[in-house]
């Protein structure tokens, strides 16, 4: 997957977080430090909670494999040949 891509995934995803950060009212890595602890066990007797804890993780664990991708390519100095640049006409 080229820089760019991985740009625009990030944000498809963080569009998605987003809208379970407003529904629950915390933040997608605050949930995903809670959920990975056992702090929302009590949550799981519900379904909608289930259902939607689940999906957020999955989204969220996507979110930072993409993360981590870019990440890696910024410490290898790839930037400047994936920037990508349209010439203004």
């Amino acid at each position: 997957m080229r820089t760019f891509e991985l740009v625009i995934e990030m944000k498809q995803l963080e569009r998605r977080l987003s809208m379970y950060e407003e529904k629950y009212g915390i933040l997608s890595a605050d949930f995903h430090s809670a959920l990975q602890s056992g702090q929302l066990e009590r949550y799981d007797e519900y379904e909608e909670t289930r259902a939607d804890f689940s999906r957020w993780k999955g989204i969220y664990q996507t979110w930072l494999r993409r993360k981590e991708a870019y990440d890696s390519r910024v410490r290898e100095g790839a930037l400047a040949d994936a920037l990508r640049v349209q010439p203004v006409y």
